[in-house]
């Protein structure tokens, strides 16, 4: 699993946590540089295990009505705000500022937890 430390250390990094598949946050680090707190995080964290099962859903659909293939499994997604942007691999997630997202950077950290 992806070290929140890690996470942490993006350029831009606002936020790292770790949820169940309930979307409960089971861990997390905030920087003291935004307004974003536990209950932004839960409900950030319940967003993220809705949209992976939704995209989830829509890939196993399409592959099996289209016979097309490549589009499961799903292994993350990124939701961009008008501030920040939030990331998620598996069961770990980081927010970035908007203003110094690298969104290659933050994939690549959190796919490279994903397989460990």
């Amino acid at each position: 699993m992806t070290d929140l430390n890690s996470l942490m250390t993006l350029d831009g990094a606002l936020a790292a946590f770790t949820f169940n598949d309930h979307g409960e946050v089971t861990e997390h680090q905030i920087s003291e540089a935004t307004r974003l707190n536990d209950t932004a995080l839960d409900l950030l964290a319940h967003m993220c295990v809705a949209n992976l099962s939704i995209a989830t859903m829509q890939a196993r659909g399409w592959e099996q009505i289209s016979g097309q293939q490549g589009f499961y499994p799903v292994n993350g997604f990124s939701l961009i705000g008008l501030d920040w942007t939030a990331f998620a691999v598996g069961n770990v997630g980081v927010v970035v500022s908007n203003e110094r997202a690298d969104y290659q950077a933050a994939f690549a950290m959190l796919e490279q937890g994903d397989a460990a």
